[in-house]
């Protein structure tokens, strides 16, 4: 799976039209959010089914009518799923979400359009091909977010087009809890074998956000470092040491 830069094209009036450059895929997500973008494609690169292509793609970067028009006859009338996160709704990106359903609609393609929040949209869902119920799945795998519904978000996406993938149901992340890289439910036992016997102890307390964005690289930086001074890192993340749930948790 490739992200290609756009290339700009001829027009310009404010916004200029850009072809992505994209070959066809099995699998479209479309979303504005890079941090989603970027952990789809680490769970693509860990996973083991190079059977089943997925292609990812800004659709800021299809603002431009033409841009959509290219993008839709190129990449999307090719795709067995199409999965749009678009907060803010149809009015946040109406011609593309017009033009997308529309060529899903005709092709029987699968599409699932979904809220860019946590807050349901039945303006969206009443444009869906997919199923309310997969639909949804698909949701709460974004909502609730962290590497492992990243991943299963994607093995479930490679079933709904006939793979032969086990996945596993959306799991909701707690507003406080800790990390460690590698070890997907890390508890203080599973931590602790990793420290250096009799070494101080220091927490590293972090926001939730890169938790649930997978953006975790600087926190791995943190854990590398404490190690190397000789201290045993005590990774924490958190939604808001305001909120008490999250504050006892700590």
């Amino acid at each position: 799976m490739h992200l290609l830069a756009a290339t700009p094209g001829g027009i310009s009036d404010g916004s200029e039209a850009v072809d992505l450059g994209q070959t066809p895929g099995d699998i479209v997500f479309l979303s504005a959010a890079d941090t989603e973008l970027s952990s789809l494609a680490l769970a693509l690169s860990a996973s083991n089914n190079s059977s089943v292509s997925l292609r990812l793609a800004n659709n800021m970067q299809l603002i431009h009518n033409l841009s959509v028009d290219i993008y839709v006859e190129e990449i999307i009338s090719s795709a067995k799923l199409v999965v749009v996160r678009l907060l803010g709704g149809v009015s946040y990106w109406p011609y593309g979400t017009e033009q997308i359903t529309e060529c899903c609609r005709r092709k029987g393609i699968k599409l699932a359009l979904l809220p860019g929040d946590d807050q349901p949209d039945e303006e969206l869902s009443a444009l869906n091909t997919l199923g309310r119920e997969e639909s949804h799945r698909l949701w709460q795998y974004l909502v609730h977010g962290g590497g492992g519904n990243y991943a299963e978000f994607l093995k479930y996406c490679q079933a709904l087009v006939g793979d032969d993938t086990q996945w596993q149901e959306p799991r909701p992340l707690l507003k406080a809890g800790l990390y460690w890289p590698g070890v997907e439910l890390a508890d203080l036992n599973a931590v602790r074998s990793q420290w250096i016997a009799g070494a101080p102890v220091a927490a590293l307390v972090f926001y939730r956000a890169l938790f649930q964005a997978n953006n975790l690289g600087p926190i791995d930086d943190f854990i590398s470092a404490f190690r190397e001074h000789g201290i045993n890192p005590l990774p924490l993340y958190v939604s808001s040491l305001k909120d008490p749930i999250s504050a006892e948790i700590i």
